[in-house]
């Protein structure tokens, strides 16, 4: 069994033991004790500093219910230490033990002596000098074996050193042996901004008239823009444009059928206004409601009703549409063009296209979607599935996702591996069947548990088997909660809509539930990413 189920371990056992010793067993404290009096303290607070490191590991073991192999080995071959800090520590206090016993047989001692009052008074001071020999004797023996238990600490602080030297090797060996795609995402990712703040003035200039949707400035959302990629070529940088009503004209989000029942699908439907009004008339503007057809047609352009939707919805593929024919109409106009050159590529639900200069090139993706309320979740033209109805636009928590890297991003340390790890294992499992999605789910959840402190290089094998582990456990039981549904507990300035905030768990492995032979396929599939795993992890020691 793993370490997470076991009962409590011998170091705990041996700082429990020292703690109650501390507590229980206070020594007096007298003038010409100063130097041991700070001896002891310092002892004292090394052992309590000690204490608070090993159960924060404890801890980290109980939480995440995993163990690693390595970890598992070099605790066993720790026993030895901690048996004999235990003994040292039973040592010590049958030694308090005696102390006690002395006192109380000179005592004794003192009440039996009644051969006068001289003798008595002699007496007396025998027994203050013997009590005063015993409190220095006491006193010493306590410094003598709190040293001995520091050195006892100092030989477990050392192995410890040890041991985080050699996983830091092993990480660093392994980190040198994977064949990384070499990339500049944040370099890419500053190109593209730039790009798109161009594209965000002309859409305004272009479109500043008309009855389409109003273009917002573009999000960057997508693993390249979270910081990782799951490719060594080929990276997509996606954007996120938010549309909102062109005057006249409202979107209303309606809530997909009662099927739906995991991730939430919209229809956008659009809805006419009223525009008799004094300002709108004085701006020329003609209301669709009450001026007749014909006077609209000859003195007006369309309605978006009459451009981008099917019925009364809009259209996703419409959209798309009318997006690349703005691209390509706008793009001589851009300071990019005279050095770059425009390769529109196909896409249904998005406008898609590659820019190159002869020795550079970048893949964009334009995604559009309309935001719900002042939150981070968006109707998105972004597909779930592979045939997505055009007029349905899918919840999307792209955005959200996107601060959610970025928040630890701002928290972690600058040699932190959180996306290697993120970027091994999603490379890993191209092929065997899991979604790049999945394992990302995987790890923000664990990012979400573990300080970004432990994510350094000498934690990278052990973080790559939690990530492995944790895989096995959702497969096993059949669910793997999405991260940002009905998550109360994201970092602030992540913004959800109520009914996203307080909707129940959502799983992602709901069709593992469903169907046994998916389940079974699964698991399978599994046992071969972690063979994958497991050969790697052994051809590089």
């Amino acid at each position: 069994m793993g370490a997470a189920t076991q009962g409590p371990s011998k170091v705990t056992l041996a700082l429990y033991c020292l703690g109650k010793r501390v507590v229980q067993y206070p020594q007096p404290v007298g003038d010409g004790l100063d130097k041991a009096t700070r001896l002891r303290m310092e002892v004292r607070a090394k052992l309590q500093e000690e204490e608070r490191i090993r159960l924060e590991r404890e801890v980290e073991q109980l939480a995440l219910k995993q163990g690693s192999l390595r970890r598992q080995e070099h605790e066993e071959g720790s026993d030895d230490v901690y048996e004999e800090e235990v003994e040292n520590v039973d040592a010590n206090e049958e030694g308090v033990g005696n102390e006690e016993e002395g006192d109380n047989d000179v005592d004794g001692e003192e009440n039996n002596n009644d051969d006068g009052n001289a003798q008595e008074a002699d007496n007396a001071a025998a027994n203050e000098e013997g009590a005063a020999a015993n409190e220095e004797g006491a006193a010493a023996n306590e410094v003598g074996n709190e040293a001995a238990n520091a050195a006892n600490i100092n030989d477990v602080g050392n192995e410890a050193e040890e041991y985080r030297d050699r996983a830091d090797n092993f990480g660093r060996i392994i980190m040198e042996r994977i064949q990384w795609p070499e990339q500049d995402l944040e370099k890419g990712c500053a190109w593209t901004t730039t790009l798109m703040k161009h594209f965000a003035y002309y859409f305004r200039r272009v479109l500043s008239d008309s009855f389409y949707p109003v273009l917002h400035g573009a999000i960057g959302v997508g693993s390249a823009f979270e910081g990782w990629s799951p490719r060594e070529q080929d990276v997509v940088y996606q954007v996120l444009i938010p549309m909102t009503p062109p005057r006249g004209h409202s979107f209303h989000l309606e809530l997909g059928t009662a099927g739906q029942r995991r991730l939430r699908n919209f229809h956008i439907r659009v809805q006419q206004e009223c525009t008799c009004t004094r300002e709108q008339q004085d701006d020329n503007t003609l209301c669709f409601l009450h001026h007749p057809e014909e006077e609209l047609r000859g003195c007006q352009d369309p309605s978006l009703l009459d451009t981008l939707c099917t019925g009364c919805y809009l259209d996703v593929q419409k959209t798309a549409r009318w997006f690349y024919q703005l691209v390509k109409a706008i793009w001589p106009a851009l300071p990019q063009s005279h050095q770059w050159h425009l390769v529109l590529l196909p896409s249904r639900r998005s406008c898609r296209f590659k820019v190159t200069n002869g020795t550079e090139s970048y893949q964009i993706e334009m995604l559009f979607g309309v935001r719900q309320g002042n939150s981070d979740v968006f109707a998105s033209s972004q597909p779930r599935q592979a045939h997505t109805s055009s007029t349905i636009w899918p919840e999307s928590y792209a955005v959200a996702e996107m601060k959610f890297f970025r928040y630890i991003a701002r928290r972690a340390p600058p040699d932190s591996l959180h996306l290697k790890c993120l970027q091994f294992f999603t490379r890993l499992q191209l092929g065997l069947g899991f979604s790049t999605y999945t394992m990302k789910t995987i790890v923000m959840h664990i990012l979400s548990v573990l300080p970004v402190s432990q994510w350094r290089r000498r934690h990278f094998v052990r973080r790559l088997m939690d990530i492995s582990e944790s895989l096995r456990t959702c497969v096993e039981v059949r669910r793997l909660n999405h991260f940002i549904v009905g998550n109360q507990r994201l970092p602030e300035g992540i913004h959800l809509p109520p009914e996203v905030l307080m909707a129940g768990s959502c799983n992602l492995f709901h069709d593992l539930v469903m169907d046994p032979v998916a389940h079974s396929q699964a698991m399978s599939q599994y046992v071969d990413l972690h063979q994958w795993f497991k050969r790697i992890l052994k051809n590089e020691q």
